[in-house]
């Protein structure tokens, strides 16, 4: 575990904030220089603390106004069946995400489709269709709280 002070988790709770934020700007919220933020950014980058920047896109802007829950649970069990139902799953653009999970199922996605047609469609087509696909359980989001995570 790396040993981060006060200053630092001032800037990751600024980032997870907004990580476009310039080193200047950070500098000015918490009262430090701009050469020393980004000096302190780039060590929490190369130390693995910070392990990227993204961009939160609105789904529903986009178009895409369902979000559903599957619980997957595998047919055939074995480390070729994961692979390659891995493999497989991760080349459908919709699933946004893909968690390998202990309990009732072995495998929790994260799909996005335009509306409950789509969904249905993508089910029919592609996740039925992968490897080793046996039972299957969604749950169709109604509503998502973001929460600040473990920083505050």
């Amino acid at each position: 575990m790396i040993d981060l002070d006060a200053t630092d988790l001032a800037i990751l709770r600024l980032l997870a904030q907004d990580a476009t934020r310039s080193a200047a700007e950070i500098g000015r919220a918490i009262g430090i220089g701009q050469p020393a933020a980004w000096r302190r950014v780039k060590r929490l980058t190369d130390q693995g603390v910070i392990a990227g920047r993204r961009v939160v896109l609105d789904q529903a802007a986009l178009g895409f106004g369902v979000t559903v829950f599957l619980g997957i649970k595998l047919a055939a069990k074995g480390r070729t069946g994961l692979e390659d139902f891995e493999r497989a799953v991760t080349a459908i653009p919709e699933v946004q995400l893909v968690q390998h999970v202990l309990g009732q199922f072995d495998y929790r996605l994260r799909i996005t489709a335009r509306d409950i047609s789509d969904f249905e469609r993508i089910l029919r087509r592609r996740i039925m269709t992968l490897p080793g696909v046996g039972q299957v359980e969604a749950n169709v989001m109604l509503s998502e709280e973001r929460r600040p995570g473990p920083l505050g």
